[in-house]
């Protein structure tokens, strides 16, 4: 699912990003240097492991490194988080569209009803859940400043816990017998979606690296396995690796959570779908507590966003005109940097250039990363569609009895079956075939996957317009005693959207959370990520502005407009990072830089 956030921890951004095949490091006496203990500082980790030399870097296998435990607690914390937050959310659209059920006092439709509480309809449901994504996607700005500069990871992730929670709970007053349904409810759940989205963000942007952090190793080095194949452990394969299981954790709490929920909210009711999220998210803080002193945590550094802002506006000094063709030229160059380093400078050097070279070289990779995510708007836009109009979609239909939102956990059921799959067969595959399969291509391959989504949407939604007993109004479509009729294709055809767009979230947003880690400097690694988050945001805006589409007779226009920008973007996206993607290697051995704080 979307979100962004296994687990285990990742290589900094000194190491070398490798699209080979992803393999586990037999059981050797180094792993003992991937220990919890947080004494030992980050030269020490690294004393008595043999480096490769380089040629051996090009000629001997590569494999991921061991898997630090301290991890698998941050990814449980997430699990439940994300089933709250999932768990939760998958009955928003009938809550907010469908009305209350006749004779219903919870929202409950029973096996052959309609679930709903609000009957707003599917303009509002859509424009309110893009709301409930746009703030939940803002958030993470605030969290990941407070995070670096004021509290650390740690804690603001513990104090984002709270706030979420107090969103929780007031969701579920708002559906409780007595107040759903009525005028009020409304309010409350609109308050309610607010604050549980203000700590999802701040929750969020922290999460996905201090998970990562726990892994210490930043340097290759070269073991001997069982076989005694001399292997190279690269720790920036273990970043790969991570996040795919840390999307797996992700993925099983939102499949169970989905699941169970739409059935609470059919046959008992909308309080129990919203309470048992609740309960379960309980787990996090109780984990958070148990891990306090096992967890490495980075301390806040101060605010390092005005340096690298400062280190910008020095670099492009002199390289505007009045030519817009010159102007890009300039401010793309290779030299871009270069006049920012303190190297570089002509008599005595500016007071607040408090950094080094390989500092500047940081920030200039945190850009770059930066610039690859201001085209995930495009590719979010087509996620977007599984949580809202698809489910209504679900519901003109025929289900045979199955929740109409039942089918949107086919998503996260997907990445659970083919995240191992492409771990341990395709990207080996590819490697053995001498496909270099990098960051940024399987981005690309996201971006046609999710394309081909939501063509597989637009020709589903035709047909069904086509098959409806009121044709392009099939959403409203209802007999003389107020029952809906709906389209006799299966509701299970819709199968494609989701396996396509599960395929899509292992190349695109999978990929993203390792680029957004392994780019940024690590005093900044919160506010990258946060970076990246926040294109979600701006997705959910673009969002708002299809709304107007979301409704019959629109919605093939709706699924094909998102394909096309899609489609046409990703082409766009590969054609502007070709010459980013040749530095992979560059941009992932660059030396740790050196930051210290103006006074």
């Amino acid at each position: 699912m979307a979100d962004g956030d296994l687990i285990a921890a990742l290589a900094q951004a000194s190491t070398i990003q490798h699209s080979g095949p992803v393999y586990d490091a037999e059981k050797k006496p180094l792993e003992s240097m991937v220990a919890d203990s947080l004494e030992d500082d980050d030269d020490s980790i690294h004393e008595g492991l043999p480096f490769p030399t380089a040629e051996e870097m090009l000629t001997l296998r590569r494999v991921s490194d061991a898997i630090p435990w301290n991890a698998y607690l941050i990814a449980v914390v997430e699990l439940a988080e994300r089933f709250s937050y999932y768990g939760s959310s998958v009955v928003f659209t009938n809550y907010i569209q469908q009305p209350l059920p006749p004779f219903s006092r919870t929202g409950a439709g029973g096996e052959n009803g309609q679930s709903g509480a609000l009957g707003a309809g599917q303009q509002m449901s859509t424009g309110l859940i893009t709301f409930y994504q746009f703030w939940a996607y803002i958030c993470p700005i605030a969290g990941a400043y407070i995070a670096d500069t004021y509290w650390g990871r740690y804690k603001t992730i513990c104090w984002s816990v709270v706030v979420a929670m107090l969103g929780h709970i007031i969701m579920i007053v708002s559906s409780i017998p007595g107040i759903i349904g009525g005028r009020a409810s409304l309010g409350i759940f609109i308050l309610s979606m607010i604050i549980t989205s203000t700590g999802t963000g701040g929750f969020k942007s922290n999460v996905s690296p201090l998970v990562a952090e726990q892994y210490r190793i930043k340097k290759c080095y070269i073991t001997t396995t069982s076989s005694g194949e001399r292997v190279i452990v690269d720790p920036a394969m273990t970043t790969t690796r991570i996040y795919m299981y840390f999307y797996l954790f992700i993925n099983i709490g939102a499949l169970v959570g989905q699941i169970g929920m739409v059935y609470a909210e059919k046959f008992v009711g909308f309080w129990l779908a919203y309470t048992l999220p609740t309960a379960v998210f309980c787990i996090s803080p109780l984990v958070l507590w148990y891990g306090r002193n096992r967890y490495r945590r980075s301390p806040p550094q101060g605010s390092v966003l005005p340096a690298a802002l400062r280190i910008w506006r020095y670099a492009q000094r002199g390289r505007w005109s009045w030519n817009p063709r010159k102007t890009i030229k300039n401010l793309t160059s290779d030299d871009f940097w270069e006049s920012a380093k303190p190297s570089n400078q002509v008599g005595e050097k500016p007071g607040w250039m408090t950094f080094d070279d390989q500092w500047v070289d940081e920030v200039r990779r945190g850009f770059k990363a930066c610039s690859v995510f201001v085209w995930f708007p495009l590719y979010w836009l087509c996620y977007n569609q599984l949580n809202n109009n698809l489910v209504s979609q679900a519901a003109t239909m025929t289900t045979n009895g199955l929740p109409n939102d039942v089918l949107s956990n086919l998503d996260p059921l997907a990445l659970i079956i083919f995240i191992p799959i492409c771990d341990l067969v395709i990207y080996p595959a590819l490697a053995r075939a001498g496909i270099q399969f990098t960051s940024l291509k399987k981005i690309a391959w996201g971006f046609a996957t999710a394309a081909a989504s939501m063509i597989w949407a637009a020709v589903l939604q035709y047909y069904i317009y086509k098959t409806n007993p009121c044709g392009h109004h099939a959403a409203t479509c209802e007999d003389a005693n107020g029952y809906p009729l709906v389209s006799p294709l299966n509701v299970w055809i819709q199968s494609g959207s989701y396996v396509l767009i599960a395929f899509s979230e292992i190349f695109a947003s999978i990929t993203g959370l390792e680029y957004a880690f392994t780019k940024a400097p690590t005093n900044m690694r919160s506010l990258v990520m946060s970076v990246f988050l926040f294109m979600t945001a701006g997705s959910a805006a673009i969002g708002e502005a299809f709304v107007p589409l979301s409704i019959d007779p629109l919605l093939v226009w709706n699924y094909t407009v998102s394909a096309i920008l899609a489609g046409v973007g990703g082409l766009l996206f590969w054609i502007a990072v070709r010459k980013l993607d040749k530095e992979e290697d560059k941009l992932n051995n660059l030396a740790d830089g050196r930051f210290v704080q103006e006074l």
